[in-house]
Formats: structure tokens, sequence, C-alpha cells
């Protein structure tokens, strides 16, 4: 695992101690804060008009999330539909955008969680549906279960008439290189281009980002609707070429998705067997919720200590039901944005950002 430069994660910690929450101004507004991944995200290796292109993005996502609060939706309806932006967007590590496994394949995973109720949706190695976070709701209503996998999930999407497209709609050229060049440099077999793909660009792709930005990125969204509840939603590609059908934490209730009104809401992203040994989405709600402690500090208390004990990389956000928002990461980096009712939005990518 490559790690931060010496000295950047107790200056991201030092930066987290001081910007890492907002308060939504009086109970009854809403508000929202997402993410699009955290990894080894630097100004001096990113491309300019990428890092705009990613803001971009981000504060699209943001105003799809938004537009439904305002106008009194709920958190629910709210982190899908600003997830499903990020899922349409091949910057990120989702959707059109997400990685592929060693065999050439997209695998995603999502999960859904509201806390009002309790009630969970999850999904794993999703092949066909173009919406995974619409797919993890869809379990979460209309089945008994919380959690579904492989060709299950892809049956019950075809049943639940989710919108289902062919393995070519998520294909990138800069992923598809991105997966031949760590291949090479592990030694492992090229599989054959995807079938439906474009035809392969005679000129070398140029590294429009840092190599390793999204080798465990995922996006995710938390909010709060003026009713008081809270919601969490996370959907990935997983890891760059993984094998043996590997799942994350992002699908794990608990790990890299949590959300309950008695605490808090939670997305994480980072190298999810971490995240999954640390259960890192309710352990943060766990302070909250029994040592009252304020978000922020628990959600740093999770990160730059009990995730870096373990030399874990990686971030979350999260949101209480009384406004409270943060975002923690022991990383170079992390794609992110929030936004309270009545305030303006605020877009961050690095470390010494706020």
């Amino acid at each position: 695992m490559r790690r931060a430069k010496t000295g950047m994660v107790g200056a991201v910690m030092a930066l987290s101690a001081v910007t890492a929450a907002a308060q939504a101004k009086t109970q009854g507004h809403w508000a929202m804060v997402l993410h699009g991944g955290a990894g080894i995200i630097e100004r001096a290796s990113m491309n300019p008009q990428t890092e705009a292109d990613y803001r971009a993005a981000l504060k699209q996502a943001l105003e799809a999330g938004t537009a439904v609060l305002d106008r009194g939706g709920s958190s629910l309806d709210a982190v899908e539909a600003a997830i499903r932006v990020m899922e349409d967007n091949p910057l990120f590590n989702a959707g059109r955008g997400a990685v592929f496994t060693a065999d050439g394949k997209i695998q995603l995973d999502a999960a859904i969680m509201d806390g009002a109720t309790l009630r969970a949706g999850a999904v794993a190695d999703v092949t066909h549906t173009r919406y995974t976070i619409s797919l993890a709701r869809a379990v979460m209503e209309k089945t008994p279960f919380v959690f579904l996998a492989g060709a299950g999930a892809d049956e019950f999407s075809r049943q639940a008439g989710l919108e289902q497209v062919d393995q070519s709609f998520f294909f990138t050229e800069r992923r598809w290189q991105s997966l031949v060049k760590q291949l090479k440099k592990e030694g492992l077999p090229i599989p054959p281009r995807p079938e439906g793909a474009p035809p392969e660009p005679k000129e070398p792709m140029a590294e429009i980002e840092p190599e390793e930005a999204h080798k465990f990125g995922t996006v995710g969204v938390v909010a709060l609707d003026r009713a008081g509840n809270i919601a969490a939603g996370t959907s990935t590609g997983g890891t760059q070429a993984k094998r043996w059908g590997r799942v994350g934490d992002s699908p794990v209730i608990g790990a890299g998705t949590y959300a309950s009104n008695q605490s808090c809401a939670v997305s994480a992203t980072g190298t999810g067997e971490y995240f999954i040994r640390l259960t890192v989405a309710r352990e943060v709600c766990a302070l909250v919720e029994y040592k009252n402690m304020p978000l922020r500090a628990a959600a740093d208390e999770v990160i730059h200590t009990e995730l870096a004990a373990l030399h874990g990389d990686g971030g979350l956000i999260a949101i209480t039901p009384d406004g409270q928002l943060a975002w923690s990461f022991n990383t170079p980096g992390m794609y992110r944005a929030r936004q309270v009712e009545g305030g303006t939005i605020e877009v961050g990518i690095y470390a010494d950002e706020p």
C-alpha cells in the first residue's frame, strides 16, 4: 500500500481538527455532505482541467441532492439522487467510471440506509444495473432482505424493472489502460478487451490524475432533511484488478455505510478491508451515541487513531439529526462537498482546504 508523504497525515489531522465540521443553522433545516473517494490526490500531480472537472462534478451531484431536500423531499430520496449523478459521471469509481476486475469485468457494489427506520439495502458484484444505488434501495423496499450479491442481485434487478445495460456501458478507456498497467506490473495475464468497447486508441492516453487517486475510491452521500431524518448511501466499483469476488466495505452495513437517527449517518471510502475490521461507520455513530462525542471528534478518533493504528488509509463523511456535519481523512486528499440550507456550497479536494 502506498503511504502519504512524510508529515502529510499529521497535517491532515491538524487541518481536520479545525475544518472538518459545519452546523445546520437551526432545527428544521436540511444539510448534505458527499464524497467522491479518498487517496493519493495531490496538487502537484493533478491535471488543472481535471481538477476543475472534479469540482464541477461534485457541485453538480450536491445540487441534485439538495434540490430534493429544498423542495421538502426526504433524506433518502436526496441521497439516491446525488449518488445517481456520480454513478453516471465517468470521473468517479462508481457506475460509468468504475474500475475493472482482474478478468476485465465491471462489478458494482452499493448500500443505502434510512436513519429513521434502520431499514437498509445492499448489493455486491452487480454487473448490468445502471444505477446500483437504486438497486440497493429496491432491495430495502421490495424484499425482506438486506444484502443481495452476484447473479441473484442481477436477477432481482431485472425483476424489479430497473434499467439494465451492457457491460460496455460502464467502459472508460482510462480505467482500462490503468488495469492493463497494473496487471503488467503484477505479472498477471491481460484479459481480452471487453466486448462492445471502442477500438483501442492509437496514441497513449495522458494521465489526468494521480495514478492511485481511485485505487480504493467510492462515492457516498449523507443527508439531513427538514423532518430531522438522516440517511446514508455509498456506491463503488471496488478495487482495481480485484479477484475471487472480493467485496469491500461500501455495501457492508456498519462498515462503509450506516445511518441511525439516534446517532449519525456515515459513508466511508478507503481500504475496505480495514474499514470492515473496524466497522468504521458504526464505530463513529457509537462514539456519538454512547460517549456523547461531537461528530467531528468521533470521526477524527476513528480515522486518525483507530484506522491509522491498523495502517489503514481512507476517510469518511458524516451528519447528525441536530445538524452537525463532518469529514475526516488520513490521505493527501478526498473529493468532497457540503452545503447547509441557506449556506454556500463548499467543495474540496486537497488536505489543506477547509
